[in-house]
């Protein structure tokens, strides 16, 4: 397994509230957690930061290029069911911290198969022979609306409110968190980014370039893509091959 990853504060923002780690466990075994905070500046920052680092440190205390998909599964809901108890504490402790949260995508891949579980708008792409598709769904407002028939995907994303997000880790004691595995096999690519890539780049452009550039370059190609398109975010990307 290969992972390349990438964040950048973008062009507008006065801090990264993104952040990201990653790893391999074995040969055949990798991991990755995208997280993108909000909440101001500090309590972004924290946020995002509390979560990457509650949910890395769990899945390497684990073992888990050893257990079984149901292990994963556990493993991963608890170890973001914990960063979130994480950031809620840490806000209810400094009230210069009350309201701040983050988005999270977070997978293991193993044994064939990519687990990925999430809360917010940060989205995972799996790119292979067939193209491009999101296996996450937006927890965000206009999802909802598109959800119900009110929006098309289209004028999603020029709404004006398609930043507000319905769920995310630490602001509230609990959190629901979407889980589900896809085959992952030898062609395909498994790319986790925050919105701060997805605003301001298509599926097109992404897969288009997946398909011409050598997989160490995507991360940093695609925030330079985001970038000029407008970089009105900070923008993250994790991507793993074999």
């Amino acid at each position: 397994m290969k992972i390349y990853m990438k964040t950048d504060i973008g062009l507008v923002r006065h801090s990264n509230q993104d952040a990201v780690k990653a790893g391999v466990l074995s040969g055949n075994t990798a991991w990755a957690v995208v997280c993108d905070g909000m909440g101001g500046a500090n309590g972004g920052n924290i946020a995002s930061a509390i979560a990457v680092d509650k949910i890395s440190e769990q899945i390497l205390s684990s073992g888990s290029e050893h257990i079984s998909d149901q292990s994963i599964k556990n493993l991963m809901i608890s170890a973001i069911f914990n960063a979130n108890v994480a950031i809620y504490d840490r806000a209810q402790e400094e009230e210069q911290l009350k309201g701040m949260g983050t988005t999270v995508v977070a997978a293991i891949v193993s044994r064939g198969i990519a687990h990925i579980a999430h809360a917010g708008d940060s989205r995972a792409y799996m790119i292979g022979s067939d193209g491009i598709r999101q296996i996450t769904t937006d927890h965000s407002m206009v999802q909802e609306l598109i959800n119900s028939g009110d929006l098309t995907t289209q004028q999603a994303r020029r709404h004006p409110q398609k930043n507000i997000i319905t769920r995310a880790l630490g602001v509230e004691s609990g959190i629901e968190i979407d889980y589900c595995e896809c085959k992952f096999t030898k062609d395909d690519i498994l790319l986790l980014c925050t919105d701060g890539l997805t605003n301001y780049v298509d599926e097109e452009q992404m897969e288009r370039l997946v398909r011409e550039l050598d997989t160490r370059l995507l991360p940093e190609r695609l925030v330079e893509l985001a970038k000029a398109g407008g970089g009105g975010d900070n923008v993250t990307v994790a991507v793993i091959r074999h």
